[in-house]
Order: structure tokens, then sequence, then C-alpha cells
């Protein structure tokens, strides 16, 4: 197999297409974080090692890069990203999704792991989308930051260190932000733009991109959110539902220049649907009943008062059969025994969901003097006596 001679510093660093604005605006809009140019980087690598309490640290940050036939940018992003991560002095660890890849992006990831053993490599047996690439990096990260980006060179590796320095300052996740985004006006930025609006009003996570990869995650963040479909880019509301400060700082963004886009205007439509999904999620996971029995409710008064109509007409001398009353009736008062049937199901769903995985229904921040007491095995009551102060007896 042929050397591939990866270096650190093999690859000049490309000039910005903009210089951007050291403002960090927080998910809110309200408050504004500034950074000062030339910042030393030992405070990045002073709050990695300060990192929270809790299981051993194993690595700080972990690069989740998901990739599909993108052969021909991945020495680049492989070099930019050793570069940047060498210079904070910190231990990291590079893990590639090879997401049913069709070219020589297997071989290459191989190569690229066989000469790093930091370079580490998963691949699919075949394509399964960016979501499910990027989920796979995150179940398999190590780091106690993990930072996703895209594999086709657009995005900076030199703005990780500006991301994890924001994270310094109490932040959970920082989000990134094309603001000179290079790519097709019409096609790609346009959509973009009605789409983060969209979603920032649904949500009320203020962010202007969402659909940008870069973004930094402390560990927690992570950890028990679950991802399908297409919902990567609804990350940091997730992380929002479970309590998370969430910032945005603008990023480089480079033209693409090998290799081809694998999104059209087809993932509009995608977007919309899976918003749907978040809102319903986001207002009625823990309370399916709400929402079908409500329809339920609203279909029984439209056939309550169709019914009500049609006795007037029939008193009226207007006979049933002249009028589709009777069929609305019907039809209404059946939906509407369907949806609340389907509101109990969807009840015993959600109860079994939750406690079949010892879920719950909220999540905690913190505690303060709730210190684990240790109880003898004796003084503790039976199995069985546990269980029988939860049942019901008639």
């Amino acid at each position: 197999m042929t050397n591939l001679g990866i270096v650190p510093c093999a690859a000049e660093p490309r000039t910005p297409n903009a210089d951007p604005p050291d403002t960090l605006t927080a998910s809110g809009g309200s408050a504004i974080v500034k950074l000062e140019n030339g910042q030393d980087r030992s405070r990045v690598s002073e709050f990695l090692k300060n990192g929270p309490p809790g299981s051993q640290k194993v690595i700080d940050i972990s690069i989740v890069v998901p990739v599909f036939n993108e052969a021909e940018s991945l020495i680049n992003v492989c070099q930019g990203i050793r570069r940047e991560l060498t210079q904070i002095g910190i231990t990291w660890e590079l893990i590639f999704i090879n997401d049913g890849s069709t070219d020589s992006t297997e071989t290459i990831l191989d190569q690229l792991a066989e000469e790093d053993q930091r370079v580490r490599v998963i691949h699919f047996k075949r394509n399964l989308g960016q979501t499910a690439a990027m989920m796979a990096g995150f179940d398999h990260a190590r780091g106690e930051v993990i930072i996703p980006l895209d594999g086709d060179g657009q995005n900076d590796p030199a703005d990780i260190p500006k991301m994890l320095e924001v994270l310094n300052q109490g932040y959970d996740v920082v989000s990134g932000w094309r603001k000179d985004r290079q790519d097709h006006y019409i096609q790609r930025n346009v959509p973009s733009i009605l789409a983060n609006k969209l979603i920032s009003f649904v949500s009320g996570v203020q962010l202007h991109d969402f659909g940008c990869s870069l973004k930094a995650y402390k560990r927690h963040v992570v950890e028990g959110i679950r991802l399908y479909g297409e919902m990567h880019r609804f990350l940091p509301i997730y992380a929002s539902w479970h309590g998370a400060k969430i910032s945005e700082v603008v990023v480089n963004h480079y033209p693409r220049t090998t290799g081809s886009s694998k999104y059209g205007l087809e993932r509009v439509l995608k977007v919309l649907l899976d918003l749907l999904v978040v809102k319903f999620l986001d207002r009625a996971a823990a309370k399916p009943m709400y929402v079908f029995g409500g329809c339920g409710i609203f279909s029984l008064a439209i056939s309550l008062l169709t019914f009500l109509w049609m006795l007037g007409l029939k008193f009226n001398g207007i006979s049933f059969i002249e009028t589709p009353l009777p069929l609305i009736v019907v039809v209404t008062f059946m939906i509407a025994m369907m949806c609340i049937l389907l509101g109990l199901l969807a009840e015993m769903i959600t109860r079994t969901f939750y406690e079949s995985q010892g879920k719950t229904i909220y999540n905690i921040r913190s505690t303060r003097n709730f210190q684990q007491l240790s109880v003898a095995p004796e003084t503790q009551p039976p199995q069985s006596a546990r269980e029988d102060q939860y049942r019901v007896r008639g």
C-alpha cells in the first residue's frame, strides 16, 4: 500500500474568504460575548484539563467527520485538523465515518488510520445518511468535547480553538455560523436562510445556521441523545431541551473545490417534516393524549353540532336523506373515537418507553445537599414489599 506521507504541517493554511468578527451571539439573541484577537491557546488547554468530575477522562477532544465519496479532500482535511489540534497541545482523536462511499474513500481512510493511531475509522456497510454517521461518531467518541465537521473541506479547522474558548466561558454548545457562505446562492443559501428562520421561530432556539456541521458540544450534552432520520441539524434544539447553554460564533467557509454536494432542493421537504416531528416531541412527547385527545374532542364537537343542525332541519320538514349531514355526523364521531383511543394507546407506549429503560421525564442540572447515603442491605425492605407499596388494591 502506498504511503500517503501525512505530516501535521504539510499543507499551507488557506486564507479565509472573510475576516469574521470575533463576536459570539448567545442563542437567546440578547447576550454578546467578545473575544480578543490573539488570546492565549493555553486557556483552551487549561479548560480541558480542568474538566467536570466523573469517570476518568481519556481524550480531550473528539473530532467527528462523516464522509461520503470525499476521497479527494480527505488528506487536506486530516492535515488541517492535525495541525490545529497539535498547536493547542491537548490530547485528541479524529474519527472518520465512511458512510458507504463507492470511491477510494475507504482505502485512503485505512491508510490514514495506519499512519496515525489517533485517526480512527468506521466503515458503514451501506449509505445511511449524515445523521446516522454523526450518531455513530458520537457513540464511539471518547473526548470531553465532541466537534463534528464536514469532510468536504469547506469547514475551517482553524475555528476549533475559537469554539473551545467559548466553551471555556460556560457554554455547553457552540454553533458555527457560516455568515459568508460560499455556496450557490439560489439553490443553497436562500433555502437555508428561510429554513433557519422557520426553525428558530418554531423551536425558540435563535441560531442563524442550524445546518452548519461545525459545532462544539460538551460530552454530557450529547450523551443519551438519539438522532433519527435527518435530524442532525436539530441537535442544538435537543440540547436546549436538556437545559444546555448555547452560543454561536462566526466561522470561515470555503468554496467546494472537490467532489459535489450531496444535498439538493429536495431536502427542504425533509426539513419541514423533521421540524414537525421536533415540534411534536417538544410539546407532546410525554403527554401525547393532549394532542390526540384534543383532536378527538374537536371532532366530537363537530359531530355534535352537525347532529343538532340535522335535527333542526328535520323539524323544518327537511328529511335526513336530502343532506350529507348524517354522513358527516358518523364520520366525525368515528374520527373522534379513534383519536381518543390513539391517545390512550400513545400514553401506554410512552409509559413503557420511560419505565422499561429507567428514563425520567425530567433533567437535573445539579443538586445541593443530596449526598449519597449508604443503607445496609438488611435495613432495606424485601423486593416484594417495595413492589407492593406501588400496587393499587381494590
